[in-house]
């Protein structure tokens, strides 16, 4: 499925957008955006889709998500019942996050978080917890109170361990999640021929030529940049390109197998159960039954009109707090 492209608005003399939901359940809506969002999630269990990561979440769920990463949450039940399932989000632009970090010493730590993020980030329910106590001020109708709690949880949150989530190469664009720059040329080489080379029978020996090296300094590479061997990062790339033939195509689990460099379904079948912990006929049934929303208008103080839909299963503008 191909994820919607949604619109963020920071308003005018804002640094960052806070959005207030309140449901009686969180539809899938498979979107992205090119701000950083970062949601806490409560009262609600269900399945939570970042990249090609599909994982189940419970009360106060924390998740950092980078820009163009498609993403979702989706309910099954409200942990009390009668009571809304909430969400709070703030979107905020990295350029703006990186410029401050560098000119402040103060937020010289949010560098890091960034780079962490990556591929997505999920914070434990105490992380969730903490940033429950800073509500009241990330709510506050004053826009400089709401930007005061928002760095002071990204700060926190920069301390804390998180759970890396989506797969390099499951963004909306299909590149690495390595980007040019951050690691030597050699090296991007390396990345550049398995993204673009990963459905072949690649070797050690010829990925290391790629990169001008030799295969003992390759892995030190990929240990040091990626933390994981050459293979490991192979399969998780040849997954995630699975990962999308399953959402976005209908075609046969065998010739999606073949499509990501894979001889043997049945050696198919077990990388992918170890990477994702569902079969792949399961993970295309996680994308099934749902479609993109459709385009409207943009309203400045609500979400985009096109990822809330009404009984008659068209999308309307959203009726939740939202403040800029």
């Amino acid at each position: 499925m191909k994820p919607f492209y949604e619109h963020i608005t920071i308003g005018a003399g804002c640094s960052v957008r806070v959005f207030h939901r309140k449901l009686s359940r969180i539809p899938f809506e498979w979107h992205r955006h090119p701000e950083y969002e970062l949601t806490l999630t409560m009262n609600s269990c269900g399945k939570r889709y970042i990249g090609d990561a599909i994982a189940t979440y419970g009360n106060d769920d924390l998740v950092l998500v980078p820009p163009d990463l498609p993403h979702t949450w989706s309910s099954n039940r409200s942990i009390e019942r009668g009571a809304p399932q909430t969400a709070v989000v703030i979107w905020f632009e990295g350029d703006w996050v990186r410029r401050l970090a560098s000119c402040c010493p103060e937020y010289e730590l949010l560098h890091g978080l960034l780079r962490r993020s990556g591929c997505g980030l999920a914070f434990s329910a105490q992380a969730g917890a903490m940033m429950r106590g800073w509500l009241p001020a990330l709510l506050s109708d004053a826009p400089r109170e709401r930007l005061h709690a928002a760095l002071d949880i990204l700060c926190a949150l920069a301390q804390e361990d998180g759970q890396p989530l989506a797969s390099p190469s499951a963004f909306a664009g299909g590149a690495s999640g390595l980007p040019s720059g951050y690691q030597p040329e050699r090296f991007n080489r390396v990345l550049a021929t398995i993204d673009a080379r990963f459905a072949e029978a690649l070797t050690l020996d010829a990925l290391a030529a790629a990169g001008s090296m030799s295969a003992r300094s390759l892995n030190r590479h990929f240990q040091q940049h990626v933390g994981e061997s050459v293979g490991q990062y192979l399969t998780r790339v040849r997954i995630a390109h699975a990962c999308r033939l399953l959402s976005d195509t209908t075609l046969g689990i065998s010739v999606v197998a073949a499509q990501s460099g894979y001889g043997s379904l049945a050696h198919f079948g077990r990388q992918f159960r170890a990477l994702k912990g569902m079969t792949p006929t399961q993970y295309r049934s996680e994308f099934s039954g749902t479609e993109p929303p459709a385009a409207g208008a943009t309203d400045l103080e609500t979400r985009p009109p096109s990822l809330e839909r009404t009984a008659g299963g068209r999308y309307k503008a959203a009726r939740n707090v939202s403040r800029t």
